[in-house]
C-alpha cells in the first residue's frame, strides 16, 4: 500500500506529496535563516526545547610569537611570558569545515504515505533543509542514497555545488523507484557499510529512514561508525504505523517480511499496530541511548517546517 491522500491546502508550495521535483527541495534554501547561529538550533528545535543556541565553530590552537600591539591581552600566553621574560600571544585558526554525510532512505517501506505524503518524500524534505544549511554553514556535504536495491554514494561536496548534486540525484532516483515493481529489499546492513567507506573522520553523519530494515547485527557497525563520528537518527514515520487513522475498511499491508490483510474497523487492529509501533521506536530509542545518538522523529502527516516549529510553540 503505497499512496498519499491529497490535501493540496495543507502541503508545501510545488509539492504533490508523490513525486519528487527540485522546485520543492529548493525552496528549503531559504529556510536555513531560522537555524543559522546565533538563532535557535534546529536540533534543539526537533527536541522541542526553548532558547537553545546552537554551538559556533571551535577554534584550534596554531602557535605562539612575540605579543604585537593590537593583540588581544586575553591570548596571552602567560607560561611562555613568564619563561622567556617577554609577553607571547597564542594564535588560533578557525576549526575547518566539516563533512556533513547524510543517508537517505527511500526503500519500499519508505514510499508510503497515508494521509499528507510519502515518508520518503518527507525525508527528503528534511536532507534538502539539513544540506543547505550545511552548504550555509561552508561546511561540506555528501549522502548515500539508498533505494532498498541499489547504493549511490556522493562523495563530500563544498558550496552550493554539493546541495545541487545531492537534491537533483535523489530525485531522479527516487521517481524512477516509484516506477519499479517491488524487489527484494537489501539490508541496512549494505548502506551502513558503504557509509563506512565514504565517511572521513570526524564526519556528522545523520541517518534518515524508517529503519523497518534494521537488524540488532547492525549495531556493530552503527558503534564502529560512532567511535570516530558524530551520528545522528531522524526516524521518518507515518500516522497510520502507530494506528492513528480513519480508514475503516481492510487492507492488505506487508512488512518486506510477511503479508497479512488488516481490517482497519477493529479498534483491536489499530492498538496492536499502535504497540508494535512503541516498542520498535523504544527498541531504537534504547540504541541511541546505548550508543549515545541523538534520535529525533518526524511525521509525514504535516509539512516540516510549520511540524519543527511547533515542536517549540
Amino acid at each position: 500500500m503505497q499512496y498519499a491522500s491529497s490535501h493540496p491546502e495543507k502541503l508545501p508550495e510545488h509539492t504533490d506529496g508523490v513525486t519528487l521535483t527540485l522546485n520543492e527541495l529548493l525552496q528549503y534554501k531559504s529556510q536555513t535563516v531560522r537555524w543559522l547561529p546565533p538563532g535557535k538550533s534546529l536540533w534543539s528545535q526537533l527536541s522541542g526545547q526553548h532558547h537553545s543556541r546552537q554551538k559556533g565553530r571551535g577554534m584550534n590552537f596554531s602557535e605562539v610569537r612575540k605579543y604585537q600591539p593590537g593583540d588581544d591581552i586575553r591570548s596571552i600566553d602567560w607560561r611562555v611570558t613568564a619563561r622567556t621574560g617577554k609577553p607571547h600571544t597564542k594564535l588560533f585558526t578557525e576549526e575547518r569545515e566539516r563533512p556533513v554525510i547524510l543517508y537517505l532512505d527511500f526503500s519500499a517501506s519508505m514510499r508510503f504515505g497515508s494521509v499528507l505524503m510519502l515518508k520518503s518524500v518527507q525525508m527528503a524534505h528534511m536532507a534538502s533543509l539539513i544540506s543547505w544549511l550545511a552548504t550555509t554553514q561552508n561546511d561540506r556535504i555528501g549522502a548515500v542514497l539508498d533505494s532498498g536495491t541499489q547504493l549511490t554514494e556522493l562523495r563530500p561536496t563544498s558550496r552550493n555545488k554539493g546541495s545541487l548534486q545531492l537534491l537533483h540525484t535523489l530525485t531522479e532516483q527516487h521517481n524512477d523507484a516509484l516506477q519499479t515493481s517491488q524487489e527484494e529489499q537489501q539490508p541496512l546492513e549494505a548502506g551502513l557499510k558503504a557509509l563506512q567507506k565514504l565517511c572521513p573522520k570526524g564526519s556528522d553523519i545523520i541517518i534518515l529512514s524508517d529503519f523497518t530494515r534494521y537488524s540488532p547485527d547492525d549495531k556493530t557497525i552503527l558503534s564502529q561508525l560512532r567511535r570516530h563520528n558524530q551520528l545522528q537518527f531522524i526516524h521518518i514515520y507515518d500516522p497510520l504505523e502507530t494506528g492513528n487513522t480513519r480508514y475503516r475498511g481492510t487492507e492488505k499491508v506487508t512488512n518486506n517480511n510477511s503479508v497479512r490483510w488488516l481490517n482497519f474497523s477493529a479498534l483491536s487492529t489499530r492498538k496492536q499496530l499502535e504497540q508494535a509501533f512503541l516498542r520498535g521506536q523504544n527498541d531504537l530509542q534504547s540504541l541511541c541511548a546505548s550508543l549515545a545518538i541523538p534520535y529525533y522523529s518526524i511525521s509525514s502527516a504535516q509539512p516540516l517546517i510549520s511540524q519543527i516549529v511547533g515542536k517549540t510553540e
